[in-house]
């Protein structure tokens, strides 16, 4: 399907790629993986061809549709379905043709072709599509210029997966998504019938979606089959040999040399010292592991405060009088709570994370907290608020008049701005470092809580990483909003839902929330059925027969891949509760660390196997439920 090879690309004279091959095949998932700034984005504007390689080749099926996020989202005063729709431009076409066509030939080939590409069903098709990703029926009827960028962004998204083109090309898809969104997409993506090439940070969209991941790094790509868990651990396997390798080159070298100089110019040992200079000469080097700076995160501990830190009786909030967004509020927070807050775009979770932070005052209830306390507040549209003249050193030296260069330094060293970037303008930032400067300015007075609102928007897979850690390490309480299910798993230890016009604790793990998605989906899918007018017509019996014939055809593979998938949930099942079993033994845990580690990875590899089938099996009996 897709070949690049031998590709080269220069930017202002900096090589980004050199000699980069890589191919991916008709049909397969592929994820390309990197630190930012190593060329992710701009390989997918040379595949697409937005870009044209300085050298080599990329090569493509005559006739390929490549599909792309467009950069302009759509803000016109059409409706959101009618944008999805003219997605399809095959469709649009055909239907205006025959409005038009004459001939009774063309007219036949025409509806022949739409019947091919199911364009009676494409208004549905592209509704699901927009459901999915946040937009109820009503939404869907709005015209596009009335929502806002993020939103606009996700129109975009869902038309470009409505026209399904033959060749997929995502850039970070869920930058704009809430985690409802994400998880649907992820399943969308799984089962999506053409070629896709991946760019993102989601860790768990890289474990679940792609087949092979494309790593880029050095300005090469390697690939690496399956999903990003299993690339981490083979490439680690692999650096691991190429540093023993080479630590034994090394002391073979030592050994050869220390031979030369001690016998070189021994007249019995001449020879002998000859020959090992020259196989020192042709001995190949192998390389040694070049270790990439890694980015660091480190929060200032703060000062302990008797619980609780925040408490909320009958409290409510919202922007206009008489208005509330949320309310009947009844919480409280304490030092060493984790939480996450779940729920949909629009139903109030960055409202309520902006009360906690005192962005908004109660409209009604009480929302009491020690006058001490301070509270650290992360958002992405905080970025636009930045000087893009003034450098890190700048902004932290106006927020803080009094503090010594040196504690200036300390606070944006602790999320590495060493010397070098300290100093460079806010405008010369990536995304990720001007995210890593909003960490750095929101903790400066080393506050007991951290609201974060998307934080991992910029963030590639090692700074998601090292932030993990430090909110780990970190002493305070946390508030925790993101799309990044791996982020969630492994910081929170309680979940909120924001949903219904309140917040309330949410009994269960994130995984208890996929299923209760899948299955709120369903529901809606089965309730949209239901209202459905049905069809009156009068048929004979013999047609009534042969129709039921063919209706129970029609569903038998469906039947069959329901069965299916309910035969390997029920397996997989059995063998997580053997893995159990073996993992509850307490011998297992003071024998060899590796077959622990082994056994730990085959219960994560079970968990998402079988939150794989739960969906597939969820698909097939809403396949069915839909035949």
């Amino acid at each position: 399907m897709l070949h690049v090879n031998e590709l080269n690309y220069r930017v202002a004279g900096r090589p980004l790629l050199e000699r980069a091959s890589f191919a991916v095949d008709k049909g397969e998932r592929a994820a390309l993986v990197g630190r930012n700034g190593t060329g992710k984005t701009t390989l997918l504007k040379l595949i697409s061809g937005e870009l044209a390689a300085d050298a080599g080749e990329i090569s493509l099926p005559r006739g390929i549709r490549v599909g792309k996020v467009a950069q302009e989202a759509p803000a016109g005063p059409e409706s959101l379905l009618d944008t999805v729709l003219a997605a399809d431009q095959e469709r649009v076409r055909l239907l205006a043709e025959a409005e038009m066509a004459h001939e009774p030939v063309r007219i036949a080939e025409v509806h022949e072709r739409l019947a091919a590409i199911r364009a009676d069903s494409a208004p549905a098709r592209a509704a699901r599509i927009l459901a999915g990703l946040g937009f109820d029926e009503a939404a869907q009827a709005g015209a596009c210029k009335a929502l806002s960028g993020g939103w606009r962004m996700r129109v975009a998204l869902a038309a470009l997966l409505f026209s399904e083109p033959d060749l997929l090309l995502l850039d970070e898809p869920t930058n704009h998504l809430d985690l409802e969104a994400t998880l649907w997409l992820e399943g969308y993506l799984k089962g999506y019938p053409g070629t896709l090439v991946l760019v993102s940070h989601d860790r768990d969209l890289l474990n679940r979606v792609p087949e092979r991941i494309l790593h880029l790094e050095a300005r090469r790509i390697t690939a690496y089959a399956g999903n990003y868990d299993r690339f981490e651990r083979t490439r680690r396997e692999h650096l691991a040999r190429q540093a023993a390798l080479n630590a034994k080159q090394q002391a073979e070298r030592r050994h050869i040399q220390a031979f030369i100089d001690r016998f070189r110019y021994k007249a019995s040992k001449a020879r002998q010292a000859q020959s090992r200079i020259k196989a020192l000469e042709r001995m190949e080097p192998i390389a040694g592991v070049m270790e990439a700076q890694t980015v660091t995160f480190a929060f200032p501990a703060p000062k302990a405060l008797p619980p609780p830190l925040v408490t909320l009786d009958g409290a409510a909030a919202g922007y206009a009088p008489g208005k509330p967004v949320l309310s009947g509020l009844d919480l409280r927070l304490d030092m060493d709570d984790r939480i996450a807050l779940l729920g949909a775009n629009g139903n109030g979770k960055s409202t309520f994370v902006k009360l906690l932070a005192g962005r908004l005052t109660p409209a009604d209830g009480r929302l009491v907290r020690p006058s001490k306390l301070r509270v650290g507040y992360f958002a992405q549209d905080q970025a636009e608020e930045l000087d893009l003249t003034a450098t890190p050193l700048d902004h932290m030296a106006r927020l803080m008049p009094d503090a010594t260069p040196q504690k200036l330094r300390g606070q944006l060293g602790r999320f590495g701005f060493g010397q070098d970037k300290a100093e460079v303008a806010v405008g010369k930032l990536s995304g990720g470092e001007k995210a890593r400067l909003l960490f750095a300015l929101m903790s400066r007075e080393a506050p007991q809580i951290l609201l974060l609102d998307e934080p991992t928007n910029h963030l590639d897979v090692d700074a998601r990483q090292a932030l993990i850690q430090a909110l780990n390490d970190y002493a305070g309480a946390v508030v925790l909003v993101s799309h990044d299910p791996h982020l969630i798993e492994l910081i929170a230890d309680r979940l909120w839902l924001v949903a219904g016009g309140t917040v309330r604790p949410y009994d269960g793990d994130l995984e208890d929330y996929r299923k209760l998605l899948l299955e709120q989906r369903r529901a809606e899918r089965q309730k949209a059925r239901a209202e459905r007018p049905e069809k009156t017509e009068t048929v004979s019996r013999k047609d009534k027969r042969r129709a039921a014939a063919e209706a129970r055809n029609a569903v038998a593979h469906l039947r069959k891949a329901a069965r299916d998938a309910e035969a390997r949930l029920e397996k997989l099942a059995r063998k997580k509760q053997a893995l159990e079993a073996e993992l509850a033994r307490p011998e297992v845990y003071d024998g060899p660390t590796a077959a622990l580690q082994d056994l730990q990875l085959a219960h994560g590899a079970l968990k998402q196997a079988i939150a794989e089938a739960e969906e597939a099996w969820l698909q097939a009996q809403a396949a069915l439920e839909e035949a």
